[in-house]
């Protein structure tokens, strides 16, 4: 049996919209996979769909995993999955390799690496991209920081929910790349959301509009995916308003330390604070156009 079919003890920590699909390729792929998350009936919800069991904390589902994966929601949820009276960490055993796939800062993917280095536990930095289609889909994109040899333990479980892994560098520079591309994102949502609302103004038939600038150098996988539902005033899916705030915050903050000059990002992540105020925190970011087009 080759190293990339051989199943793994493994533990998956947070059952959000992300991760739940996630761990469920896993268990799919065929590895004994436990699951802990936050809210219990997530977890059950979870081992009804996929099998396997869930855990009443981190360090009981981290106990004897060959791999340990979590994708929560921020810095302080990473670290209380790992380091708090109940983290991970105190219960994994040397030689095992935790991989934080939440997108969090890369301040605190260095102070885990520290931390697990001195516990002779592995660490890598490994946010997504690809939202939650790409989770269900089993086809996100994973930027990864740590040392090479734990990339390339890691790199076999990671494949069964991803279509490219990307070993960036040393730790933290998974979370650096993280920022570039929601940097990138925003600037293209927001782009769009101005062109349509251009196109609504001149009251040009937007099938044909989408249509056609869709197949020259306007054309993104933003385009294909959100400009017609941009159009139709459709957010209720996606990556929420609130999760993108919170990764701009993290991107600005760090270009504050590393003199990065962002005024567009800045301006940006304004607009999606108004889209909050008018209640749209949980809606996907496209919802940015409300704030411009004429039918929103």
């Amino acid at each position: 049996m080759s190293t990339a079919a051989q199943p793994r003890k493994l533990a998956f920590l947070g059952l959000g919209v992300m991760g739940f699909p996630m761990a469920g390729h896993l268990a799919r792929a065929g590895h004994q996979v436990i699951v802990y998350n936050r809210t219990r009936a997530k977890a059950d919800a979870w081992v009804a769909a996929y099998g396997g069991c869930s855990a009443p904390t981190p360090a009981e589902a981290a106990a004897g995993a060959d791999f340990v994966l979590a994708c929560v929601g921020e810095d302080k949820d990473v670290r209380e999955v790992t380091l708090g009276a109940s983290g991970a960490f105190g219960a994994m055993r040397k030689g095992a390799v935790f991989v934080d796939h939440t997108t969090a800062s890369a301040d605190v993917a260095r102070e885990l690496y520290e931390a697990s280095s001195a516990q002779g536990i592995g660490f890598l930095d490994a946010p997504v991209s690809g939202g939650q289609t790409g989770a269900e889909k089993g086809a996100l994109t994973v930027m990864v920081g740590g040392d090479a040899e734990v990339f390339t333990r890691a790199q076999p479980v990671i494949a069964h929910y991803a279509r490219a892994i990307n070993h960036m560098g040393p730790v933290g520079t998974g979370q650096l790349t993280k920022m570039v591309n929601q940097i990138c994102n925003v600037g293209i949502l927001q782009s769009l959301a101005e062109a349509l609302a251009f196109a609504m103004r001149a009251s040009l038939d937007l099938d044909r509009v989408i249509a056609a600038i869709s197949k020259g150098n306007a054309q993104s996988a933003h385009m294909d995916a959100r400009a017609r539902t941009m159009v139709q005033g459709k957010f209720d899916f996606g990556f929420a308003v609130d999760w993108m705030r919170k990764d701009l915050r993290i991107a600005l903050g760090e270009a504050r330390r590393n003199g990065a000059q962002l005024p567009g990002t800045a301006l940006i992540d304004q607009f999606l604070g108004c889209v909050q105020e008018l209640g749209g925190g949980r809606e996907d970011v496209s919802a940015v156009i409300k704030l411009i087009a004429p039918r929103h």
